[in-house]
């Protein structure tokens, strides 16, 4: 896949080491439950993450997610290209994805030890969608810097919740 025009990240450190990190982040339903809950940013809609029989948990495994935003549906598919446990793992979208705001993307986590704890890196590289380019031009940048967010105080809110 061609390089992504636009990239966001965000990296924090847990108290917790790479292995239990992972292991939550490695769930996919739970690192992007985020988009199971109605939201603003969503235009009060949600989508709902499937995964194949692996749980998206190895290279080529598959993730779908479908719902609405705004009323409108939405859905892609998405294909695990890295795994790499306790340290790192990337997806990214396949086939055309249905979505408002941006196009294809590449996300990611990457976990280093720093002593008693962990540094979490999320990010996303994406483009913008092929239809409807000014809304990806007002809100893809906005749009990218909340998931990341979302993933990361959601992993941040794990383990401050239960020490590990």
């Amino acid at each position: 896949m061609k390089e992504k025009l636009h990239h966001y990240e965000e990296s924090i450190l847990i108290p917790a080491s790479p292995e239990k990190i992972f292991s939550y982040v490695d769930d996919h339903s739970r690192f992007s439950s985020h988009m199971g809950r109605s939201s603003w940013m969503m235009g009060g809609g949600s989508m709902k993450v499937t995964t194949d029989k692996s749980h998206g948990q190895k290279i080529g495994s598959h993730i779908s997610l479908s719902g609405n935003a705004f009323g409108i549906p939405i859905s892609l598919e998405e294909v695990v290209t890295r795994h790499d446990p306790p340290y790192a793992k990337t997806w990214e979208t396949i086939g055309t994805p249905k979505l408002l705001i941006i196009g294809h993307y590449i996300m990611g986590v990457e976990i280093k030890p720093q002593g008693d704890q962990s540094s979490i890196r999320v990010f996303i590289n994406y483009d913008l969608p092929t239809t409807n380019v000014w809304l990806g031009k007002l809100f893809s940048g906005f749009y990218a810097k909340w998931c990341v967010q979302q993933m990361i105080n959601g992993t941040r809110n794990e383990f401050a919740s239960h020490p590990k």
